[in-house]
């Protein structure tokens, strides 16, 4: 039971009366007895709230940044009409739109009610309750209850660098032979022969060719399909961390790394998937917490997006030989590990940089990491004895960022560090540069 603002009145005004009659104590009594019976009346006459049926319709996935109808269907089979408010209840994040609608449903109908979710985060959404409160005829008093009324919503991750992918695919095309442009290197299939020129490669010299047409003769390559990528994701403390501003909500303080890092593995899987290369996905930081393997080409995306969807970041230090260990262990013949993370030189030197050799032995392994712009801007610092602190500090971890950088190449390993904007493409451009030098 709920009571109205209109009971409230109805008190306020009871409460005048007893002060200025002769007799209050007998007033109040009839008062509160008047009341308790108009109450009573109200609620034995409100529409019942128990009985109301309900079914939901709509959306159950969409990507971050944009908005899903969500319809609620409201079945009175009781014999009294309901009248009152009606809330979809959701977490704060999803953003449900109206908070509360009216609703008035006659006996043995049923209405349509529809909200809008705009949620700010990624991953599952769950709804909470359904809370109708039914007015009676006197609008003193109320029933009120909540039903579960289980729906879920998946939130994918937004895939902003989409906008990257025509011009890296023109690139591609033109590895692929489809424009005149033909490559050679180690590890890339052979495509024809052609005479030498000066400047070609003394190496890629075909000796028996030369010597049947008497003339100098050189092999062409274009590049190898059907390679495998495997796209570790770090999902570690280091992870956490907010760089850059939120592409979809414009917000100052950032998006994690952890989304910049799957905005760019999201690039990278769809260019490599269009070259023809098998894509799978790991994440991982003390644990596996997703794994995508032997997805179609057609399907790697939706695979992929899937399996991020509800991934957060752990604060936990990243198990550097257990994330190696389950790269080893699922990936037997040779392949480009490109690995998520970031440059961070105390967890690298502790975790990652002990193992490395192990990995990179067996595979061409790519490192990526989200630079914070804020690092570049406060080296510029110089007003104040505060600033030229920060700008101390914010030179130091750009040294250090350098030096890990090249500690990681000395065991050959490619390593792409970039702003949160330019982290996509520059995965991208270093995948192609490794295709057309034959190193996957």
């Amino acid at each position: 039971m709920a009571l109205t603002g209109r009971a409230g009145l109805i008190a306020l005004a009871g409460a005048v009366l007893v002060v200025l009659a002769p007799q209050p104590g007998l007033v109040f009594a009839l008062l509160l007895g008047l009341l308790a019976v108009l109450i009573g009346v109200d609620l034995a006459l409100a529409g019942s709230v128990r009985a109301l049926r309900f079914q939901r319709q709509g959306d159950n996935a969409l990507r971050l940044g944009d908005s899903a109808e969500v319809t609620l269907l409201v079945e009175n089979p009781g014999t009294r009409r309901v009248r009152g408010r009606l809330r979809d209840a959701w977490a704060p994040s999803v953003r449900a739109t109206p908070r509360e609608q009216p609703v008035d449903v006659p006996p043995g109908e049923r209405r349509r009610i529809v909200f809008r979710l705009s949620p700010l985060r990624r991953g599952d959404h769950q709804a909470v309750a359904v809370t109708v409160r039914a007015f009676g005829p006197l609008g003193i008093a109320a029933r009120q209850g909540s039903h579960q009324v289980p729906w879920s919503v998946r939130v994918l991750p937004p895939f902003l660098s989409r906008r990257h992918l025509p011009s890296r695919l023109a690139k591609l095309r033109e590895l692929d032979g489809r424009h005149p442009a033909l490559v050679r290197g180690q590890g890339t299939e052979f495509d024809s022969l052609r005479e030498y020129v000066a400047g070609d490669d003394v190496r890629s010299i075909d000796w028996r060719a030369t010597a049947r047409r008497h003339d100098v003769v050189v092999r062409t390559w274009r590049p190898e399909r059907d390679r495998r990528v495997l796209i570790v994701l770090d999902t570690g403390r280091t992870s956490a961390g907010r760089v850059g501003v939120d592409p979809t909500s414009g917000d100052p303080t950032g998006w994690p790394r952890l989304d910049w890092s799957m905005d760019a593995a999201l690039l990278l899987a769809a260019l490599a998937a269009k070259a023809g290369d098998r894509v799978d996905f790991l994440a991982h930081d003390r644990a596996v917490r997703a794994w995508v393997s032997g997805a179609s080409r057609t399907e790697t995306l939706s695979a992929l997006v899937n399996a991020m969807a509800p991934l957060e970041a752990e604060l936990v230090e990243a198990d550097a030989p257990g994330m190696v260990a389950a790269v080893l262990t699922r990936a037997r013949r040779r392949c480009l590990v490109v690995l998520l993370t970031d440059l961070n030189a105390a967890a690298l030197e502790e975790g990652l940089l002990p193992v490395l050799p192990q990995l990179s032995a067996r595979h061409q392994v790519l490192v990526a990491a989200v630079a914070d712009p804020r690092v570049a801007e406060l080296t510029a610092g110089r007003d104040g004895a505060e600033q030229v602190y920060d700008a101390a500090a914010a030179e130091k971890l750009r040294g250090e960022r350098r030096r890990i950088t090249a500690r990681l190449r000395r065991h050959g390993v490619e390593v792409v560090d970039a702003l949160p904007e330019d982290a996509a493409p520059a995965l991208a451009d270093a995948y192609l540069a490794l295709k057309a030098a034959g190193r996957l």
